[in-house]
């Protein structure tokens, strides 16, 4: 009689349905992600960090993660907590709300010299590698108090300036233009109402509303222009000169 094979005990085959699930896992994801025309970085984040939560025993962060933790502790080193507020979007974008009348000169978008180091260690943090992928974009806000001088006519040009200067400094340090963007909102998005019921004027809430907030995100500020490139047969040729006579 023929000796019997010796069967597999089941433990063997336990990692078959740990292996099963990753692909069906992988496979959903790929679905998820090939069905979308355009990538929201911040949802691509979010289901990342999902697969990374079920796929691993210890969770693994992403960029963004890490980049918000980062962010958070240069505001705690350099005692910045009450002046800048780290915060996210609804659409997954890192946000740091800067309260202007730390920032910048009253009625004015020259930056005080108490701002220079932390927009500095800030952009350092931005000119590490692995956050090359991650793009700036930067909105000056107001309150509903009109200004009236020749350098701002209004409102629409202090918040776009005090926008722009943060883009300017960026630039100055070494960040690549097509990484940033500056945008103007004057007082038409306020965080808190500018006046009460009766219509007076709430001091606390027009300073909050005073502020310059960095959007940071994997969304593209600038679309890269390529020329287009095309061959054409006698390009070896060389240009004859035009004759004397339709010279003069």
């Amino acid at each position: 009689m023929a000796a019997q094979q010796e069967e597999c005990p089941p433990e063997a085959e336990a990692w078959m349905a740990t292996y099963a699930d990753a692909i069906t896992l992988l496979m959903a994801f790929f679905v998820l992600f090939f069905s979308i025309s355009k990538v929201d970085g911040g949802k691509f984040d979010s289901v990342a960090e999902s697969l990374n939560e079920t796929m691993s025993s210890k969770a693994r962060s992403s960029d963004r993660v890490e980049l918000e933790k980062d962010l958070a502790d240069i505001v705690e080193e350099e005692g910045a907590q009450e002046v800048i507020q780290v915060g996210k979007s609804g659409e997954g974008a890192i946000t740091l709300e800067l309260d202007s009348g730390a920032f910048f000169k009253p009625g004015g978008a020259e930056l005080l010299e108490q701002a220079i180091p932390v927009l500095k260690s800030i952009y350092e943090e931005f000119a590490s590698p692995i956050y090359q992928k991650f793009n700036v974009s930067i909105e000056g806000h107001t309150d509903d108090d009109p200004i009236s001088s020749f350098k701002f006519p209004s409102n629409w040009e202090l918040s776009a300036a005090r926008a722009s200067t943060v883009v300017r400094f960026m630039i100055k340090e070494g960040m690549k233009k097509n990484r940033l963007k500056a945008t103007g909102y004057s007082d038409t998005q306020p965080k808190l109402p500018n006046k009460d019921t009766e219509g007076n004027p709430i001091k606390a809430n027009m300073i909050a509303n005073r502020r310059v907030v960095m959007r940071i995100s994997r969304s593209p500020i600038f679309e890269e222009v390529k020329v287009p490139e095309f061959r054409r047969e006698g390009l070896d040729r060389k240009v004859k000169p035009a004759s004397s006579k339709m010279l003069n």
